[in-house]
């Protein structure tokens, strides 16, 4: 299972929110490069750095952030937040992106979507479906979409969509553990769908503690994005190398 360290940028900080509430803003780091290397001498290959003024935005912003940490170090970044057109993706790609994650674009564009899925194929492209009350939430989690997740999910993997990042707004920046359930009905209930081709899913938001993550392991989840627990000291580098 991989494992995947969240930096959210806001104003070219380091932040995390709580519940997706930009009023909740809390500054980590003035330097996501500096939380970049920590991550990357620890061990770890991969990055999630999500553009949430991008994502406020409705077009990619702080790809000056992705390109410095994409440029300093070997990190395998997936960048998401406010992709919207061919030129934020070619924008993100240009700038170190290894794979990006589109959400909003998926609900409201799925045209532009399909495209970016038909074009730079399954493995580059990751659909983001952030839910609450299982509900998809969109535009920075600012609006809930009517759309149910798993039949969203089951929608994108018959158009070839592979890797899945879920988050469960609910549990997000709460520290009191992820969606156990809701992954595991995801993971059942999208196996084979498409091609053959069983879900990558990444478990997001909530995990609060090392013995969750061979729970998510065992459920067959392809990584998982941790974010606030490492920066509040609930889990350190270290511990997680037994992982990596």
């Amino acid at each position: 299972m991989k494992i995947i360290p969240a930096i959210d940028i806001i104003d070219g900080k380091c932040v995390r929110l709580t519940k997706g509430d930009y009023d909740t803003k809390k500054v980590y780091n003035e330097n996501p490069l500096e939380v970049a290397k920590q991550f990357e001498a620890a061990g770890i290959e991969y990055l999630h750095l999500v553009d949430l003024d991008g994502a406020k935005a409705k077009h990619i912003v702080n790809h000056k952030v992705l390109e410095q940490i994409a440029s300093k170090t070997s990190l395998k970044i997936d960048f998401g937040g406010g992709l919207k057109t061919n030129e934020d993706l070619h924008i993100a790609f240009n700038s170190g992106a290894k794979q990006i994650t589109g959400g909003s674009i998926a609900v409201n564009d799925p045209e532009t979507f399909e495209g970016w899925v038909s074009k730079y194929g399954s493995q580059k492209i990751i659909l983001g479906a952030d839910c609450n009350h299982e509900k998809i939430a969109i535009s920075g989690w600012q609006e809930e979409s009517s759309k149910e997740v798993v039949p969203f999910i089951k929608h994108y993997q018959k158009k070839g969509i592979q890797y899945v990042i879920c988050t469960d707004i609910a549990k997000d920046g709460m520290l009191q553990g992820p969606a156990f359930d809701l992954y595991k009905r995801i993971i059942n209930e999208c196996s084979n769908v498409s091609k053959g081709q069983s879900i990558k899913l990444i478990a997001s938001g909530g995990i609060s503690a090392l013995h969750e993550l061979p729970k998510l392991e065992a459920l067959g989840c392809e990584g998982v994005i941790i974010g606030k627990a490492l920066y509040e000291n609930k889990i350190s580098l270290q511990e997680l190398e037994q992982f990596i």
